[in-house]
């Protein structure tokens, strides 16, 4: 029973994937030095997420639309990123944006939060 309701879960969200793929719009229009500057800024960002996770969706078409070439990690059992989370943010729990800043890194729950930030930063 628990492996179909994976098995389900993981086609539901490769729907909704293929989906925001077909649906995302257009990117943010910047200058070529603007767009520089903020590519500049965002290798202090990380995502960490999985691939078919709705709210991780959700965050990663805001991400889209605001031009954002943010690293994404994910987060699945066996990777080396889930560590990461894990030891860095406390607990796996996705999506979560790692910041880092003056040499200190805050770890970032919840997509409205992160996209929220996002805009306030980037838009």
């Amino acid at each position: 029973m628990k492996i179909l309701i994976k098995l389900i879960r993981n086609a539901l969200g490769v729907i909704i994937a293929t989906l925001d793929l077909v649906t995302r719009g257009s990117k943010l229009k910047r200058t070529p030095e603007q767009q520089q500057e903020v590519n500049k800024e965002v290798e202090q960002l990380a995502l960490y997420q999985f691939f078919a996770c709705p709210f991780c969706i959700k965050t990663r078409r805001a991400i889209y639309k605001l031009n954002l070439p943010i690293e994404k990690r994910s987060a699945s059992e066996g990777s080396p990123h889930r560590q990461e989370l894990l030891a860095g943010g406390g607990r796996v729990k996705v999506p979560c944006l790692r910041i880092e800043k003056d040499g200190k890194v805050e770890w970032m729950y919840e997509s409205s939060d992160i996209i929220r930030y996002l805009e306030q930063r980037f838009a």
